[in-house]
């Protein structure tokens, strides 16, 4: 008992020397070079915010000169400048470039950085019941290695010979040789220094969630007692902390080829006929390489995602999440399946048929975790006393997508069907809808969700449901007639298609993609409207909104650093009681310990039994009654 006094104690002198810290420090240690983790996830967000109008831009812009090969894009000059050919059409080496860019920026700097950056942060210490990351200072150092890389990046965008344009996945030889192209000079340059910044930063965060979840959880917070988003974001870090290396090693290989005179990715080159000496490598190291962090790369996107759908939708219900330890289970299957699954994205590399079968059968494997998942959220909404809140909206369409967008997996995850398939828009529409639609639509959940706790205001709902259904339609607008036109062996990174009697019969539905991508990003600014006038203007929140169990609603409504302002709560309970038959309330929150709920107040067995035979229609009955 001594040394839980004593603990106290010691989190509260801590707690009061961040105060202190907090409220006589300056704007610049403040808001700047904050070290709290509530900040620092605010800086993450906000920069994402910027990151993804930039890349929502430059989609723009190549869909126009895909939906209107014919148009005359003169209007743009002032914008991309020499750029935009004397004709009035995009430049053919500069829409290399934006494809390369826009898939860069929205992978890495959006949903990596904007998603994992600000919701780790945010949350990780708030729900286990911590005063801040295990290391403040690693944690500013990650922020602004990743804003570092973000100036590297986006100076690149003005570069006379244009930035880096070998797709997002810079695949040598147009990376390893500075003279294939414009783009493959300064901007590849860049591009790669900009991402070893980027790497460096993943890794500080990563690190720092890691060791926070397992070593400063509060008294009681045992880890079958965490809420799942603890769960997702660390796995998500975990699989951070291994692949991303490997991405380092790659660029860096990649640096030595460009500067160094090395062979690690060049063999048999030949430019404007002349021979180049390089002998021995092979740009199939690099794909490997690439994708052994690519891959796991795209459930560092999505898991976050799922993490924050399944608070959501639990909460939402008024149940407890369906299957909590499956629900653990499989996000533990899948981080171990993401790692040896690298390689169907390199079935038309002509590897060992043997080999691809092996890939084939263990991306086909991963499935099933991802179906558990899917399984558990509709078993969740079963008969859910349903609120429909935007969080909530945004929450089942993140379901959907990753429903329609698996089951496309399925299809490119066979080597015989991929290879048939693989260089056509049935791949852009399947991982857009799985990856990218879904996990920018968890993001858009949890910013929804949290935004109270993070700056003490609600959100418009009515303009967050106007914005959620233009963004839902547009989506599936914009990609799943890009599965049609894929079958039909349309091909992706064409710059122009018009010279395809072919696909002349697709040029209506290429058209009608472009308009709803152009009306979908325009729905957008419905969202940064809501977002920045709710921050000054939006009503002030209560203390628990949501009327959720866990652990950040027990802090003031603008928590300072240091988030409680006495001894931290103790946790009783798992954060998924809602709708208990028998309870006060219908949520009972983490911190309420059992003793609270006396037996007196539940049923009796009988009474259990008969309400357990009638549903939940009885359990919104009691509540109702209550």
């Amino acid at each position: 008992m001594a040394t839980v006094d004593l603990h106290t104690q010691a989190d509260v002198h801590h707690h009061d020397d961040h105060d202190h810290d907090h409220d006589h420090g300056n704007f610049w240690t403040n808001y700047i070079f904050s070290q709290d983790h509530k900040i620092i996830a605010k800086q993450f967000l906000i920069t994402g915010m910027m990151w993804a109008i930039i890349g929502g831009s430059l989609s723009v812009i190549f869909r126009l000169q895909l939906g209107f090969p014919d148009a005359n894009l003169t209007w743009l000059k002032p914008l991309l400048g020499g750029w935009i050919t004397p004709s009035g059409k995009i430049d053919t080496e500069f829409y290399l470039a934006l494809v390369t860019m826009h898939g860069t920026i929205m992978v890495f700097f959006v949903l990596t950085a904007g998603l994992s950056g600000t919701f780790s942060n945010f949350l990780i210490p708030l729900q286990i019941g911590a005063r801040d990351m295990a290391s403040g200072f690693m944690n500013m150092l990650s922020y602004w290695f990743f804003f570092i890389s973000s100036v590297i990046m986006f100076t690149s965008l003005f570069l006379s010979t244009g930035p880096a344009s070998g797709g997002w996945t810079i695949y040598p030889p147009l990376s390893a040789l500075p003279q294939a192209m414009p783009g493959s000079g300064l901007g590849m340059t860049l591009w790669l220094v900009a991402m070893a910044f980027f790497i460096v930063s993943s890794l500080l965060g990563g690190i720092n969630y890691i060791s926070t979840i397992i070593n400063m959880r509060t008294k009681g917070m045992s880890f079958t007692r965490l809420p799942l988003t603890i769960w997702a974001f660390f796995f998500t870090a975990i699989i951070g902390l291994l692949s991303f290396p490997v991405l380092f090693a790659a660029v860096l290989l990649l640096i030595f080829d460009r500067s160094m005179g090395t062979s690690f990715y060049l063999s048999d080159i030949y430019i404007n006929g002349e021979a180049l000496p390089n002998q021995g490598g092979s740009p199939v190291l690099f794909q490997h390489l690439f994708w052994f962090l690519g891959h796991p790369e795209v459930y560092i996107v999505i898991l976050p995602s799922l993490g924050i759908t399944s608070e959501i939708i639990s909460t939402n219900s008024r149940k407890p999440i369906f299957g909590y330890k499956a629900m653990v289970g499989s996000l533990l299957f899948i981080t171990v399946l993401s790692f040896v699954v690298w390689a169907h994205h390199m079935f038309v590399t002509g590897m060992n048929p043997f080999l691809g079968s092996i890939f084939t059968l263990l991306t086909l494997i991963i499935a099933v975790p991802s179906a558990v998942k899917i399984f558990n959220y509709v078993t969740t909404l079963w008969k859910g006393n349903i609120i429909f809140t935007t969080a909530m909206l945004f929450s089942i369409g993140l379901v959907s997508f990753f429903l329609s967008g698996g089951i496309t997996g399925i299809f490119v995850g066979n080597s015989a069907v991929d290879i048939q398939l693989h260089d056509t828009y049935f791949v852009v529409a399947h991982f857009h809808l799985v990856m990218g639609a879904a996990s920018f639509f968890g993001m858009l959940a949890g910013v929804y969700h949290w935004f109270p706790k993070m700056f003490g205001r609600m959100m418009d709902e009515r303009l967050g449901k106007v914005h959620f259904w233009l963004s839902f339609v547009g989506v599936y607008l914009v990609f799943f007639p890009m599965h049609y036109i894929g079958i039909a062996g349309f091909p992706r990174r064409y710059y122009s298609w018009t010279n395809f009697e072919t696909f002349s019969s697709f040029s209506d539905l290429n058209t009608l993609v472009s308009v709803a991508a152009i009306l979908t990003f325009a729905a957008q600014f419905i969202f940064l409207f809501n977002f920045f006038y709710s921050m000054f203007r939006g009503k002030l929140a209560p203390a628990n909104p949501w009327k959720e169990n866990t652990l950040e609603w027990t802090t003031p409504r603008h928590p300072k650093h240091g988030n409680w302002p006495g001894e931290i709560p103790t946790v009783y309970r798992w954060p998924y009681d809602y709708s208990k038959p028998g309870a006060k309330d219908d949520y009972i929150p983490q911190t309420v310990p059992f003793s609270e709920t006396p037996e007196s107040n539940l049923p009796h067995e009988n009474e259990l039994i008969k309400l357990e035979m009638e549903g939940n229609d009885a359990i919104v009955v009691e509540k109702k009654n209550h």
